[in-house]
């Protein structure tokens, strides 16, 4: 099964966050965006984020994989007190697809598949489309989808070198 995870922190060392995912799936990574700086998403008054999208093959259930990621967030101290509030890590299972290529869809409360707001949001877009150009999420192509978002949203979203 192929996952796209969006992967993001702003809370601690932003990077030792990510690049605690990033060796977690090691051995499973198709493709990996570079790391942008991004601000926060829902209206909540906090520091910018690191976000990056990694794409991965794995051999798991997706409810399995769902834990897995929630395990790294555990592991990192991740608090859930406010709904897009800050956090040390967040790891959101953006979109599965089978061993066929076809997208898995799930309307589950645990695990909505695709990401049911992916397709609003910069932070997760421009990552994924720097990891892979051709990504589709729901039939529509991830640049259109980009420019269905306020350019100005678009470019505050900046690459960074570690």
């Amino acid at each position: 099964m192929r996952a796209v995870l969006s992967i993001g922190s702003n809370l601690e060392d932003s990077w030792t966050h990510l690049e605690s995912v990033t060796h977690e799936f090691a051995d499973e990574i198709v493709s990996a965006s570079g790391v942008y700086s991004t601000p926060p998403w829902g209206g909540i008054e906090q520091g910018d984020f690191l976000n990056q999208i990694l794409i991965v093959d794995v051999d798991q259930a997706p409810l399995a994989l769902l834990r897995r990621c929630q395990g790294l967030e555990e592991a990192a101290n991740r608090v859930r007190e406010v709904r897009w509030g800050p956090r040390t890590l967040d790891v959101d299972i953006v979109s599965l697809h089978d061993d066929s290529g076809a997208e898995i869809v799930s309307e589950d409360p645990e695990l909505t598949l695709p990401h049911p707001r992916a397709h609003e949001r910069a932070f997760v877009l421009v990552p994924w489309l720097d990891a892979d150009p051709e990504a589709t999420l729901r039939g529509t192509s991830i640049t259109e989808c980009l420019a269905g978002i306020d350019q100005q949203e678009i470019e505050q979203i900046r690459l960074q070198e570690r």
